[in-house]
């Protein structure tokens, strides 16, 4: 002890106090904590299957009951053209990243809130929970596309060639799913009446995402702009993916979504991190 006293009379040493989350292996960490990581996931799935009472079919039913009203809203009584393709394909080949996305960020945005405890008790790299809503909203998704099988079973639909290109607009329904799931999670902790604003923002979110209709109906002269909706690009992906539909697909609309999708994960982790530090004091 004398020889500690001795040292800082004498200033001949640094003190550096660093705190967890902001240090510099913070990146190595998340692949540290994986195991954490599969917890939280395996945990939500879990909850959200064990003792319920239709348990995995909710998975099934939600997409499959909002194909059927989109169909006969937009299919029946619109009458909106959908060229060669049944018009429930066309609805559910848009369906699937739309409720990906949806259920993401709806759940994300109370995510840390859920989990309080374990942010105010011990260090782990946060990001992990709200990506884990993510993978968990991804087992919804992959059950989904049972509905779309099905479908062209149905239908008797052959996916074209085109269908090879679907995990290119997988990979970017996860990563603006994943992005906005970062960003809304972090400004619910420090804003929690943002919550109520959710709901409201997904709802608008469907009206104006060519989901119960094609993106072809927008006039040509405002796509580009319509297409600054990074989800208008994924959608028309994946309906040109699985329909081989080329008129689904307008070339400037997907590039600028492929833009604003890298932006928006660069801004979801940028403002994650920046308020990261200050998670436990506000909660």
């Amino acid at each position: 002890m004398t020889l500690i006293k001795d040292k800082i009379k004498n200033k001949e040493f640094d003190l550096v106090i660093e705190s967890n989350l902001v240090r510099k292996n913070y990146w190595k960490d998340l692949w540290k904590y994986r195991e954490l990581f599969f917890f939280l996931a395996w945990r939500d799935i879990l909850v959200r299957y064990k003792q319920t009472v239709i348990g995995l079919a909710w998975s099934l039913l939600r997409p499959f009951l909002t194909m059927l009203v989109f169909t006969v809203i937009f299919g029946r009584l619109a009458k909106l053209p959908s060229g060669d393709v049944p018009y429930p394909i066309l609805v559910f080949a848009a369906m699937l990243p739309w409720q990906f996305f949806a259920t993401s960020f709806s759940d994300a945005s109370n995510s840390l809130i859920g989990n309080s405890n374990m942010l105010t008790k011990i260090y782990f790299p946060r990001m992990i929970i709200p990506a884990s809503t993510v993978i968990v909203n991804f087992v919804d998704f992959l059950i989904s596309f049972l509905i779309l099988t099905g479908l062209m079973f149905w239908y008797h639909f052959l996916p074209p060639i085109s269908i090879l290109a679907l995990p290119v607009f997988i990979a970017q329904t996860f990563l603006i799913s994943m992005g906005a799931s970062f960003y809304v999670a972090a400004v619910n902790v420090k804003y929690r009446d943002f919550k109520y604003i959710v709901p409201f923002i997904v709802q608008f979110g469907l009206l104006i995402s060519p989901v119960g209709f094609s993106s072809n109906v927008v006039p040509e002269k405002w796509r580009l702009l319509y297409s600054m909706n990074p989800m208008v690009g994924v959608i028309d992906g994946f309906r040109w993916s699985i329909t081989g539909d080329a008129s689904q697909i307008y070339l400037p609309g997907l590039y600028l979504s492929f833009g604003v999708t890298i932006f928006l994960v660069l801004i979801g982790v940028w403002y994650f991190r920046k308020m990261e530090r200050t998670f436990a004091d506000l909660i």
